[in-house]
């Protein structure tokens, strides 16, 4: 035996799982039987078989998927199970992993949508490109529903609470049973019809929530054709949140209720005027700022046409000559003042040699009134002269007696005197 074909257990266990893991019909497929055998854990993973007459195969439905599933594994039920074949090494065991479980007549339902969901993706009906923007501000809405609905209540509360300028165009349909998907196909295109004023600027496709059967309307391909032609944006909001149709996939937008899908529709109106309000504030302080600059560059213009005018130079040399005048008169009266310091301090100067201060501490002037001269000593004068005589406060006449005579006089004595001292 050639050494190099034995394969240990686990090498031959992780081939089979990695066999069966890569083939596409195993690892995404439904399986439908009877439910036996069943065991749940304390964790809440669910453990079954499924079987029929030939055969039988061991499944595990996890914990996190079961949490959602509205159909759980019991004995004897008959059930349609999706999910992948793999092989499980640690107990040697071929398990059935189940993502997601329905009863049996459900399971053909759902087997449908998915062989229709993949032949219209595959034809581009899903493709994110060919997704449209909804208009910003729709004056006109439309909306496909029953006029019976829920679902029709619930879009208009929204829409009268946020976006009241809007005006809502109904197109009503039946939006279950049958010949409810050619009626709602039907109202999606009569929406496209109207032209001018009368257009609709978006469409909702709405209705509440059901089960799988319920809903089956808008799992239809002439509703998904439907939809994709129309030439205005459609906003799909069927059922409840986990809810989902082949006409979500189709839609420009998908929502997850009616009433959410209102609300993607209409802007809401606070937010709107908030939105106006600041760009009102935003547009003033651009205008105030664009006007200041304006106004000084007008102002810059204005100087310089003013400076090329001969007025302007003519008013220029007048404040240029009254400054000058100004000046002048300024120094002027400083030179002015200190020269009227100079002269009364010389004032004073003089004052105090004046004859009249002398005459004030009890002199007096002495003039002879035929020579017109002062007489400052004796011998000036003679006997007999005319005299004035002036003091401080006027003038008085007086007669000499004596003059020459006594000067003379008075010197022979003071000759004499001064022979006998110096004897």
């Amino acid at each position: 035996m050639n050494a190099l074909n034995i394969l240990r257990v686990g090498q031959l266990a992780l081939f089979l799982r990695e066999l069966l893991d890569s083939n596409d019909a195993l690892y995404d497929c439904w399986v439908s039987g009877e439910v036996s055998n069943v065991s749940q854990t304390g964790t809440g993973h669910h453990f079954f078989t499924l079987k029929d007459k030939d055969a039988q195969i061991k499944c595990v439905l996890f914990r996190q998927q079961a949490l959602w599933q509205t159909v759980l594994p019991l004995n004897g039920a008959q059930i349609v199970a999706h999910g992948r074949v793999s092989y499980y090494e640690a107990t040697g065991n071929l398990q059935f992993y189940v993502d997601m479980l329905q009863e049996e007549g459900q399971g053909a339902l759902y087997l449908a949508f998915e062989q229709l969901k993949a032949a219209l993706e595959a034809q581009g009906l899903f493709a994110p490109e060919r997704k449209r923007p909804l208009p910003p501000l729709p004056m006109r809405i439309g909306i496909v529903t029953s006029p019976q609905g829920a679902a029709l209540q619930d879009i208009l509360n929204v829409l009268g609470r946020r976006y009241p300028l809007a005006e809502v165009v109904l197109s009503p349909t039946q939006v279950q049973g049958e010949g409810a998907s050619r009626q709602i196909a039907a109202a999606v295109a009569t929406l496209n019809r109207l032209e001018g004023e009368e257009a609709v600027d978006v469409i909702i496709v709405a209705r509440g929530g059901g089960s799988i059967e319920e809903l089956w309307a808008f799992n239809e391909e002439v509703v998904a054709r439907a939809v994709f032609a129309s030439r205005v944006p459609v906003v799909s909001g069927v059922g409840h949140e986990t809810d989902y149709t082949i006409v979500d996939y189709v839609a420009d937008l998908r929502a997850p209720t009616p009433s959410a899908a209102a609300e993607l529709v209409a802007p809401d109106l606070a937010d709107l005027q908030y939105t106006v309000d600041s760009w009102r504030k935003i547009l003033l302080s651009d205008m105030a700022g664009r006007l200041a600059i304006a106004w000084d560059e007008l102002e810059s213009e204005r100087q310089q046409l003013q400076r090329l005018s001969p007025m302007w130079q003519v008013d220029s040399d007048r404040q240029r000559v009254a400054a000058m005048a100004s000046a002048i008169e300024t120094n002027l009266t400083h030179r002015l003042a200190l020269q009227s310091e100079r002269v009364q301090s010389a004032r004073g100067r003089l004052d105090a040699l004046s004859p009249l201060q002398i005459l004030k501490r009890g002199y007096a002037i002495v003039r002879d009134l035929d020579t017109g001269k002062v007489v400052s000593r004796l011998l000036d004068t003679e006997a007999g002269n005319l005299l004035e005589v002036r003091v401080a406060d006027g003038a008085f006449g007086a007669r000499v007696e004596g003059g020459k005579q006594n000067a003379e006089g008075s010197k022979r004595k003071a000759g004499a005197f001064d022979g006998r001292d110096k004897e």
